[in-house]
């Protein structure tokens, strides 16, 4: 190789990567540069002497990086096949270029300092220390040169500590060797960190700091500018010194944190008060501080609430804040939050009853700092405290501790003011605010930020309020008293609700807001901390008054006068004489309006506070109905009076108001006098729906459309409606027959039933059968409700669809509310109180039919375990639900379907006695479940297909969303099937996690990476009865294994824990085709394919593989061929884990061992994530071992413990 090849070779080189980064270049001039630089680096021999010119000192710094990126490529890749000689020229060129091949400190850029570091310990990765025992040697020796030097040395250590330990980049045998000797050197490497941190810092502060001192007005001198480029490269080594700290504190010993009388944490402490470290001293206490470990080892951290260490960190605090909101401060502030935060846990952790460690001295010091976090401006910062104080205030030996107790006022009038929800980033009405534009991006942002800190603040004042219940009930009754009193503030921006009314933003609102969460909070607290004789009944009586007597227009500030309504209300239980006056103070909100008779739709406001006052009526009705017994005849008029006005209540309100009188009604214990007054509440129903002409309407679709009014074409889609009333008299029926159906039952002690008349004989298990007073009522109307289920059904035929009114033709559509909750998109909050709650007609059609439909089949859902035997014995009712709510499913969207299986079919099956299974449930369940799987597969190929060909579909106004939608969809109907199979199937057991699957958007569930499945996953009687049908069995089965490689982590993560393998052991015993058994497995492997990258599915996926292999290769050789199949699979190890199967001579292995043989087995088919598809491997060679495993002579090693006393003497007799 000569030296014209290197420079010619070098030329190009440059050209090539001047291109690459010129923004000027045309992408294909830089693509061929790119191809010609990278094919360079695979396959030219003479990469290394071309790499180390390039990243001569002369070069540009983008040449020089990529020279180094070259010879960093060499060592990654080609190391392997180097020769020796070649290996030691590249490291020594390397160190020289460390020695003095960059330039100084503060001039060269990190980029060149990142990759030169990087170098140095691929190659240490690869020879340490067994071939290059005196690395640490030479860095210490080049860390002597100068600031440079020491700089890249910390980056070198820092990046080995990241590689070994925190990353684990490397295969388990280098990782050990290199993590043992860092340990066994870690007292050297540590001594080396902390005094090149002391001598620079040192350094720096003698020529920052003197001078100043003395002329802080004067100007600086002369020799102050020559020292300045000095300081600053010996604070750059300061703060290098100080990261690579960071890296190391994580893990290692200690006791080398805690040397030298805690020597590490005295400098770090010191550092607080410096501006340019203050940040990376910070970092580092606060990774020392939240170590875990030992409690014994933990002790010497004590010393952080030793007088010196608190007067530096307090004392840094103070001037970090006084100097205004920089960024930088701000940053520091947040860090030395985490480590007073921190500090606190280590508190909780090491005082116990059993522990010698004390309540420190400065205990009031460190409260009085922590309170002074919790009322900084940034809302941010008063967050970070919460879960401390929780800690704090639940500790057994700190909550009795006095000076606790006495900040527990303190915590709750800062909690007063945490409450007010201001500091919006768009407002300027707070000092929060510019604290805010720091953390959040947007105001919405900012609102789910508060509404979970709010949440978390009320767990902590019940916690504070447990300690001391008096001082926080006196708190919210002074607060109430004022709020009750002051003028009513509604701030600039007036709501769209009426003319000076609140908006959620006025000053008024948002403390009246704040007082009622307070008050909630405090009061239900002290009614379950106190005796009864020890509550202060007159006090809150006093309070109830007030709050009775106060009189608003204003609807957001009413919502929370009757929050506090009900905060209160439990002192009625002392006083009932006051139960007439609450009652009305309710009812006079069931009504509430701004401006009486106005043809304007109610805003959502309004709606809140009559839903609201509903809401309250039912509450009390259900959890005091004892108290309100003696007043139901008051009650059942005052209904019936504005129930007689059609045209006051809507049909929501009218239900829940009828609602609460079944609630009441429960509490007469008299079957006859309960059954008498249902059939006179529902008698108006009754007459409507069974009248001939709802007969009519409900039973053709055609009728149907018409009464409602969908085939209209309105005018005026705000204001005009004619069939509005017709729509309304349709969900009053619905509305009662569902509240009826929820609210009405029997006692629940079996005597008070059986003296009521509700007994009516025991099944052959002893469990004792009731009858429901409203079993009567509701069957009578059973028959107008399936055919309205089936009815609108029916709807969604194509016929049917096209007879919808030009205004309506969207009617069957999702509401836009729905749509953004499954996407996940943030509500506007402004708009949430200010707009009428349904913009136009064609939206309150569609939140017509949406709220029908789920009505319907909430019914079907309650049927059950209201009316129990007297419903599962209706006549042919297995046909009867087929016919009607499982019509024209294939027109049915996905959005529906959802709803249906949760509400109907799941509660439904749960709740049925067994006697009903062959009858009722799998004459159901079969063909649903067999064609709830062809639906899904259908869907799931398209959605496959359409990720593979991504075509161009602009049909829609935005067909990206709309096929985000669609997908979702699609995603959250596949977990409500494979939720309810498994319900069906699997003991319970398996099921509990999850009575209700979460909310939409549940993708985050945290996915567990150890997954073996419960041992105790048994099919259920129902599963069993399930199975026993042929058809059925093979849709669960197909519909289960299918379902691995549908893309829904969630659901395969799910599907595999609980359901494959309990389905499959179920026919285990019978006769499976080999062909079944071989698709089977192969469907396991599949879902690999599809979501081996998520280490929670990976794990129960290999799992079951394992389980199925091992449980079916001993009957089904074909197994074999499917695992023959797998890309890269070693054919000789396959043969010998096969042999261990089939032998059950053979000594079986450990479960683990078996299991990580066959996971190796089948890496070919384990998907990988996208980024790590394409990736080169890098292959590092083990070294020769550092350790030498002897077997221990039993006579000495086993028998010396670590004290060196023999273990013998446990023996003695």
């Amino acid at each position: 190789m000569s030296a014209e090849q290197v420079s010619g070779l070098c030329e190009q080189l440059v050209k090539a990567v001047t291109v690459i980064m010129d923004p000027a270049s045309t992408q294909r001039y830089r693509l061929e540069a790119l191809k010609f630089c990278e094919e360079f680096k695979e396959k030219c021999p003479i990469c290394v002497p071309c790499g180390l010119k390039l990243a001569e000192k002369t070069q540009t710094a983008i040449v020089r990086h990529f020279g180094l990126q070259i010879l960093e490529h060499v060592v990654k890749f080609r190391w392997n096949n180097m020769p020796r000689l070649e290996k030691v020229y590249l490291k020594n060129n390397v160190m020289g270029l460390i020695s003095n091949g960059t330039q100084s400190i503060l001039e060269e850029e990190s980029h060149i300092k990142d990759v030169l570091s990087r170098i140095v310990v691929e190659m240490i990765k690869r020879e340490w220390p067994q071939h290059w025992p005196d690395m640490l040697k030479e860095l210490d020796t080049l860390s002597k040169q100068g600031e440079t030097q020491t700089e890249l040395v910390m980056f070198i250590l820092l990046r080995l500590a990241e590689d070994v330990v925190t990353f684990q980049t490397l295969p388990t045998q280098r990782r050990r060797d290199i993590q043992q000797t860092l340990t066994q050197n870690m007292e050297k490497i540590f001594s080396f960190l902390l005094t090149a941190l002391q001598q620079n810092v040192n350094k720096y502060r003698r020529m920052v700091g003197a001078p100043q001192e003395q002329e802080a007005l004067t100007t600086p001198q002369k020799t102050d500018l020559a020292q300045e480029p000095k300081a600053q490269a010996n604070c750059r080594v300061g703060i290098a010194a100080l990261n690579t700290l960071a890296g190391y504190i994580d893990w290692v010993a200690l006791s080398h944190i805690t040397a030298d009388n805690c020597k590490l944490l005295e400098m770090l402490c010191l550092l607080l008060n410096e501006p340019e470290l203050q940040i990376g001293a910070a970092e580092c206490l606060l990774i020392a501080v939240s170590r875990k470990g030992k409690l014994e080892d933990r002790k010497p951290l004590m010393v952080l609430f030793g007088d010196v260490a608190m007067h530096y960190i307090l004392s840094a605090a103070q001037t970090a804040d006084g100097e205004g909101l920089v960024e930088k401060h701000y940053v520091f502030l947040k860090r030395l939050c985490q480590v007073l935060c921190a500090l606190g846990s280590q508190l909780c952790a090491l005082l116990g009853s059993d522990s010698d460690v004390e309540t420190p001295a400065n205990f009031g010091k460190y409260l009085d700092s922590f309170l002074a976090f919790t009322t900084h401006p940034s809302q941010f910062l008063r967050s970070s405290t919460q879960i401390t104080w929780g800690a704090l205030f639940r500790h057994e030996v700190l909550s009795r501790d006095p000076l606790l107790l006495a900040m527990i006022p303190k915590y709750l009038r800062a909690s007063m003011t945490n409450l007010v929800k201001v500091g919006f980033p768009s407002k300027a009405d707070s000092p929060s605010c510019e604290y805010s534009r720091f953390d959040f991006d947007s105001d919405e942002d900012f609102n789910a930020f508060f509404n979970s800190f709010r949440a978390q603040q009320g767990e902590v004042m019940r916690m504070a309020c447990r300690l001391d219940p008096r001082t926080g009930f006196q708190m919210a009754g002074e607060w109430l008293k004022y709020q009750l009193t002051a003028p009513v503030d509604t701030g600039p921006m007036n709501s769209k609700t009426g003319e000076g009314l609140c908006s959620i933003f006025s000053p008024s609102f948002v403390q009246w807001d704040a007082m009622t969460f307070f008050s909630e909070s405090v009061i239900s607290q002290m009614f379950r901390t106190l005796d009864k004789d020890e509550i202060p009944v007159n006090d809150g009586i006093d309070l109830l008054q007030l709050v009775l007597n106060f009189e608003t227009k204003d609807p957001l500030i009413l919502s929370c006068v009757l929050t506090n309504v009900s905060a209160l209300f439990p002192f009625v239980t002392y006083r009932p004489e006051y139960l007439p006056q609450v009652l009305s103070k309710l009812f006079a909100s069931v009504t509430f309006e701004v401006v009486e008779e106005s043809k304007a739709p109610r805003t959502r406001a309004v709606k809140n506070v009559r839903r609201h006052a509903c809401s309250s009526i039912i509450k009390m009705c259900r959890d005091y109905s004892q108290l309100v017994l003696p007043n139901f005849e008051m009650l059942y008029n005052h209904v019936k009076q504005l129930l007689s006005n059609e045209l006051l209540l809507t049909q929501m309100e009218k239900c829940a108001l009828m609602e609460a009188l079944v609630l009441i009604s429960n509490q007469f214990k008299d079957y006859e006098r309960q059954k008498a007054f249902l059939e006179e509440l529902m008698a108006p129903v009754a007459g409507l729906w069974l009248s001939a002409e709802m007969q009519r309407v409900l039973s053709d679709p055609e009728a149907f459309i018409s009464y409602v009014g969908a085939d209209n074409k309105i005018a005026d889609p705000v204001l005009e409606d004619p069939s509005g009333l017709n729509r309304s008299r349709i969900s009053f029926c619905v509305y009662t027959i569902l509240g009826v159906v929820k609210r009405a039952r029997w006692p629940a002690a079996m005597e008070e039933a059986k003296a009521g008349g509700f007994l009516v004989g025991f099944m052959p298990s002893g469990t004792p059968i009731y009858r429901n007073p409203c079993t009567e009522q509701v069957l009578k109307l059973f028959d107008n409700l399936l055919a309205l289920i089936r009815t609108h059904n029916n709807l969604y035929m194509p016929e049917m669809v096209a007879k919808l009114g030009e205004t309506f033709a969207k009617a069957l559509d999702m509401l836009e509310v729905e749509k953004n909750a499954i996407l996940g998109l943030p509500q506007p909050l402004l708009e949430l109180y200010d707009s009428p709650v349904y913009k136009t007609v064609l939206e309150r059609m569609q939140g017509f039919f949406c709220t029908l439909y789920d009505n319907c089949f909430h019914i079907l859902g309650n049927a059950g375990p209201s009316m129990q035997q007297d419903f599962y014995t209706v006549e042919g009712l297995a046909t009867q639900l087929l016919s009607s709510a499982f019509t024209n499913l294939n027109n049915i969207p996905d959005y529906r379907l959802r709803p249906m299986l949760r509400v109907f079919v799941k509660p439904l099956v749960l709740s049925c006695p067994p006697e009903y299974y062959e009858t009722l449930v799998c004459p159901m369940l079969g063909p649903l479940f067999t064609y709830l799987h062809v639906r899904l597969s259908q869907k799931w190929q398209v959605i496959n297909q359409r990720s593979m060909l991504c075509e161009d579909d602009a049909a829609d106004d935005n067909p990206e969303s709309q096929e985000m939608l669609e997908e979702q969809l699609v995603r959250l109907l596949t977990r409500e099937v494979m939720d309810l199979i498994t319900v069906c199937c699997v003991s319970k057991k398996g099921a509990e996690h999850n009575s209700a699957v979460a909310a939409d958007g549940d993708d985050d569930e945290a996915m567990a990476t150890e997954v073996a499945p419960p041992a105790s996953a048994e099919l259920t009687e129902l599963g069993k009865c399930l199975t026993k049908q042929e058809d059925v069995c093979t849709a669960l089965l197909v519909t289960a294994y299918t379902s691995l490689s549908w893309k829904d982590t969630l659901s395969c993560q799910r599907t595999t824990t609980q359901l494959c393998w309990p389905l499959l052991k179920q026919v285990l015993s019978g006769n499976l085709l080999p062909d079944a058994v071989s698709w089977f497995f192969t469907s396991v492997l599949k879902g690999l394919q599809t979501h081996g990258q998520h280490d929670g599915c990976m794990a129960a996926l290999v799992h079951l593989a394992f389980q199925i292999y091992e449980a079916l290769r001993p009957r089904y050789a074909e197994l074999k061929a499917v695992m023959e199949q797998i890309p890269d699979i070693q054919k000789d190890s396959l043969e010998q884990f096969d042999s261990k199967l089939l032998n059950p001579a053979l000594q079986k292995v450990a479960d683990k061992r078996r299991k990580d043989h066959f996971k190796r087995l089948i890496t070919g088919c384990i998907g990988k994530p996208l980024g790590e598809q394409f990736r080169k491997d890098v292959h590092i060679r083990n070294l020769p071992s550092l350790f030498k495993k002897v077997k221990p002579s039993l006579e000495t090693d086993v028998l010396e413990n670590e004290d060196g006393e023999s273990l013998n003497t446990l023996f003695e007799p």
